[in-house]
């Protein structure tokens, strides 16, 4: 004869969650995050690298000369853009313009990552004008102390219990106050007290959107794993990043750099 409540007990046990299942999902999902992220951290420095070759590149070239003349000044080595040159320096712009009003939705992935290498090679040419104004020791200096001041700010981001999502909208303020603290200085002004005010808070606001930025891409893994969205999060996590890295430098090497 049957014994139901020996029967029931079985299928109510097998019914409670295990805590082995538990552990594996975790398992699974922090491989995820992982993969997710070192896909991220590949592109963006891939990135950064096809950036700093097309820079090393195109000062070689007529046309940089024919982009961008070199000038001296009291403070060093400038450069002053030629209709070519402005066209080159604001052509980045325009790619975040489209992306910026819808383009990630519409666009497919494969779109969206020639996008990223395009923008990486117009901003390598436009950043080719730092061989032309400053030193090879001041640009080595800057960019190691940036490789580790990143690490160390998106390691923070990363693994921080803290919620860094109050961060966004104070960056984002101080972010569109500097640029037009350099329009205004660039155009008006011209105040070398004004510029290192001006690069100082580049660094630390770029310094807070690393760490900022980091944290926001983790915490996105939980909405696109297992999406159609996925591969579209890593290209504009990896843009996103670049962005942070490229402007810290900038920022830094203006800062600390010294002119030819």
């Amino acid at each position: 004869m049957a014994d139901w409540n020996d029967t029931d007990q079985r299928q109510a046990t097998s019914s409670v969650p295990r805590a082995g299942d538990a552990v594996s999902r975790q398992t699974t999902f922090d491989a995820g995050l992982r993969q997710h992220m070192l896909s991220i951290y590949n592109m963006m420095a891939s990135g950064v690298l096809l950036t700093g070759i097309v820079a090393l590149l195109f000062v070689q070239t007529g046309l940089f000369e024919a982009a961008y003349q070199v000038i001296q000044t009291p403070r060093g080595a400038a450069v002053q853009p030629t209709m070519l040159g402005w066209i080159i320096s604001l052509s980045p712009l325009a790619f975040i313009l489209v992306l910026s009003f819808g383009g990630v939705q519409r666009f497919s992935k494969t779109t969206l990552q020639v996008f990223f290498w395009s923008f990486a090679v117009l901003f390598g040419m436009s950043m080719s004008t730092i061989f032309a104004t400053y030193t090879g020791e001041s640009i080595a200096s800057a960019f190691f102390a940036s490789a580790a001041a990143f690490a160390g700010l998106s390691l923070f981001g990363y693994t921080t219990k803290k919620n860094l999502s109050g961060w966004g909208s104070f960056l984002l303020m101080g972010l569109i106050g500097i640029i037009v603290a350099m329009l205004l200085n660039a155009f008006f002004f011209q105040s070398g007290a004004m510029g290192l005010v001006i690069n100082i808070l580049g660094v630390l606001i770029f310094a807070g959107f690393t760490a900022y930025d980091t944290q926001r891409l983790k915490n996105e893994y939980h909405y696109v794993r297992g999406t159609e969205y996925a591969g579209k999060a890593i290209v504009m996590g990896a843009l996103s990043l670049y962005l942070d890295f490229i402007n810290l430098f900038m920022f830094l090497l203006q800062f600390l750099g010294s002119r030819e």
